[in-house]
């Protein structure tokens, strides 16, 4: 394996291209329990250009029948990118200070974790992001009531 490296400018790219929007390419799942993390993979799969083939446990989307629960579960997405060894992209848990544009939020409340806000600009210590499932871009992530949260930098890429 080699280390591509996560290309954040097209994450970011792509992020502001679909927060208000649908790709054609993927189903929307608003009506299936909500498309923020689908919407968070493309971003990553945009800046990483990588999946990971492995069935049940990788990172795939080829239509709405062949993915992984990754791609569109926020607790599955958690799971493969603090976990992932093998091609794909790969992320470690940080505190707020520790993210940039391109990494993720993810907000929740007693019963476990529920959106995945991408994060698009780190200003004067304010985190701004975009998402589906109440479609936004830009909107400041202390606009949101939750419980708590959690932040997921992402470290790099690897492919074969």
């Amino acid at each position: 394996m080699k280390e591509t490296g996560y290309r954040r400018d097209a994450a970011l790219e792509y992020a502001k291209k679909w927060a208000m929007g649908r790709n054609p390419r993927y189903l929307d799942f608003e009506h299936f329990g909500g498309d923020c993390t689908n919407f968070a993979s493309q971003c990553i799969y945009a800046g990483s250009g990588v999946m990971n083939y492995m069935p049940v446990m990788g990172w795939y989307y080829n239509s709405s029948t062949d993915r992984t629960p990754s791609w569109t579960g926020v607790q599955y997405l958690y799971n493969f990118l603090v976990n992932n060894k093998s091609v794909g992209p790969y992320a470690a848990e940080t505190g707020q200070d520790g993210v940039q544009p391109g990494d993720l939020v993810q907000l929740g409340n007693a019963n476990g974790f529920y959106h995945s806000p991408v994060i698009v600009a780190v200003t004067d210590g304010r985190i701004y992001v975009a998402a589906h499932s109440f479609d936004a871009y830009m909107r400041p992530l202390d606009s949101y009531l939750y419980v708590k949260s959690r932040f997921l930098h992402i470290q790099g890429v690897r492919s074969w």
